[in-house]
């Protein structure tokens, strides 16, 4: 019984994906998924790389999350999860990148400047 490891990341979320043979058990830092992503848009994201390929309850998924807020982190294990699965089976990808599973998503917060409150605001200007 062979464990595959692979990362994914969005913003600044990073999640660590242990993914073996098994029966569909999810366990996120060490909790069930449901009790850690309550809501089902966030459970659904989950089991959206199981679905489309068919291999609903075939894996055991333990996954290591950190940073971020609760979307980035179900992205990242999603990315995770999706990348794990070509692995085992390379002639999933054509599938999974369709759906857009296998783009990582570039898009980071934009840093604070000097001489300005935020990364794009501008303090009041007075002309006189």
């Amino acid at each position: 019984m062979e464990i595959t490891n692979t990362i994914g990341r969005r913003k600044t979320s990073v999640a660590r994906v242990y993914l073996q043979n098994g029966t569909g058990g999810i366990t996120v830092n060490g909790r069930d998924f449901k009790e850690y992503f309550p809501t089902m848009p966030l459970q659904y994201r989950l089991h959206q790389p199981f679905s489309l390929t068919d291999t609903v309850e075939k894996y055991d998924v333990k996954v290591n999350v950190k940073g971020g807020g609760i979307t980035g982190q179900i992205e990242a294990i999603r990315l995770g999860i999706a990348r794990a699965l070509v692995e085992i089976d390379p002639e999933l990808k054509t599938l999974l990148k369709a759906e857009g599973l296998m783009t990582r998503d570039p898009r980071m917060v934009e840093r604070k400047k000097f001489g300005q409150p935020k990364a794009r605001k501008q303090f009041q200007f007075s002309k006189r």
